[in-house]
Parts: structure tokens; C-alpha cells; sequence
């Protein structure tokens, strides 16, 4: 309590001082340790010596916080939508911290002011050194109140005022449109095959669905109905297709195989 106390009376005293009124104009509160945030913005363009010579910049900070928010992000999804399925919460983290979309959030949050960078970096036409900055600004936060407050930044900063989620659950893509597409392209016959509806508690389903593509079963997946049971094994085998060199030739392959 007493810590807390003194805390913001030091955050008080420095509160009229630029580069924490600054940083606070980006975060929403007033760092502790500036010299994080400072560091969070300095490229490596114009890294600065250490005392063994090695060149410091935000790179290591990126680094942290790239972990941090994937970590924060992850469980906020995790606890916000309890009845969805891995390949939901996968499909719209990715889609939160991808690189276009850290690069837009730093520049709307004001960060891309503070990013420093030699002028022979062109940061408009490069702007992933925004996106970079952002996750080294969730390392500096990190470092300076804990895993907690990194939290509460995504939670009643970000996703309240730049970032709507729910926009984004609703463009989420859709597994099983995506496959039939990929398959009628390269001219492949896809079938969903319900293999069981079983009763797992009172009115609690549970579907589990087979892909067969040319009559070759590809894998099998459940989930609370059949949609999301085909939207499983859907994300199921787009991941095997992007996993393989040329998977339709292995499909046909495997055909011809068992027709001998």
C-alpha cells in the first residue's frame, strides 16, 4: 500500500516532465522508468555504445514484447470466447499482432512521433520499424509494472478505443469456404463426413467431423456443432496444405495408388 503511495507521488513529481507527459499521451499512464521507453523507440539505425562496445537499440525489447503481447493476447481471446475452438483463437490472434496491423496501431496510438531513426531510414515507406517499436514499447511496459499492467494496456487501451475485436471476429476466416475454394481450383473433391454426435453432459454436443478429398481421408476434428466441427477439420487441413510443397500431387498420387 505504502509502495503504491510513493509510487504515484514520484510519478506525480515527474509528471510535467516532456518525456514522461509524452509517453503518457501513447500508454494512458505515466511510465516509472523511462529509460525503457526511451530505448523502445530508438532503432537500431541509430543504436547507442555500451560500455563493452556492443551497439543498443530496441531490438532486444522487440524481442520481449513480441512474446508479451502474443502472451496477453492469447489470454484475454482465451477467457473472452470460453466456447471457441483452437483454430478460432488462433486465426484472430494472428490477425491482432500481424505486422500490418502493429504498424497501424503504433501510428494510431502516436508512437510513430516518437520512433528515432537516422534519416537515411525512410520510416514511411519501412513501417514495420513502427510495428517493432510497439512490441518493444509492450517489452518496456513489461520490464516496468509486470505482465499485469501489459494486460490492462491491450485490454482498456487498445481494444477499447484503436482495436475492435469484435469487427475482427466478425471478418474471422472462414476455414471451410477457404478449402472448398482451394479444392475447386485445382479441381479436387472434398466431402465432409459426420463420423459421431456425441452427447457429453446435459445438451452438450459434441460433432466429429472426416475430410476426405478424392475419397483420401485427410484428417478428422470435433467441435460443439457440426459447423464448427467442419470449420475445424477445415483449419486442419489448410494447415497440412500449407505445410506441403504440392499437395495436390500427392492427393492425385495417393489415388492412383489405391486404384492399383
Amino acid at each position: 500500500m505504502i509502495k503504491n503511495i510513493l509510487l504515484k507521488i514520484r510519478l506525480f513529481s515527474k509528471a510535467r516532465k516532456e518525456p514522461y507527459l509524452l509517453f503518457y499521451r501513447v500508454l494512458g499512464f505515466y511510465p516509472n522508468k523511462i529509460d525503457y521507453y526511451q530505448l523502445a523507440v530508438r532503432h537500431k539505425s541509430v543504436s547507442i555504445p555500451t560500455q563493452n562496445g556492443n551497439p543498443l537499440s530496441n531490438e532486444r525489447l522487440e524481442f520481449l514484447g513480441d512474446a508479451v503481447l502474443n502472451s496477453v493476447v492469447t489470454d484475454i481471446l482465451y477467457r473472452k470466447y470460453t466456447d471457441k475452438q483452437e483454430g478460432f483463437l488462433t486465426n484472430t490472434r494472428s490477425k491482432i499482432v500481424k505486422r500490418d496491423s502493429l504498424n497501424q496501431l503504433a501510428i494510431e496510438i502516436g508512437l510513430d512521433k516518437l520512433v528515432k531513426v537516422t534519416k537515411y531510414v525512410n520510416a514511411n515507406t519501412n513501417n514495420n520499424i513502427y510495428g517493432n517499436a510497439f512490441e518493444a514499447l509492450m517489452g518496456a511496459i513489461y520490464l516496468d509494472f509486470g505482465y499485469k499492467k501489459c494486460k490492462k494496456f491491450v485490454e482498456n487501451r487498445l481494444f477499447t478505443t484503436f482495436v475492435d475485436l469484435e469487427k475482427i471476429v466478425e471478418d474471422e476466416v472462414n476455414f471451410k469456404s477457404k478449402l472448398i475454394e482451394w479444392c475447386q481450383k485445382n479441381k479436387l473433391q472434398l466431402d465432409f463426413i459426420l463420423l459421431e454426435d456425441l452427447l457429453d453432459g446435459p445438451n452438450k454436443h459434441i460433432f466429429t467431423t472426416q475430410l476426405t478429398i478424392e475419397d483420401k481421408v485427410i484428417c478428422e476434428a470435433s467441435g460443439s456443432s457440426k459447423k464448427e466441427s467442419q470449420q475445424q477439420v477445415s483449419y486442419k487441413a489448410l494447415q497440412l496444405i500449407e505445410s506441403s510443397t504440392d499437395f495436390p500431387s500427392e492427393i492425385r498420387l495417393k489415388t492412383s495408388e489405391i486404384g492399383e
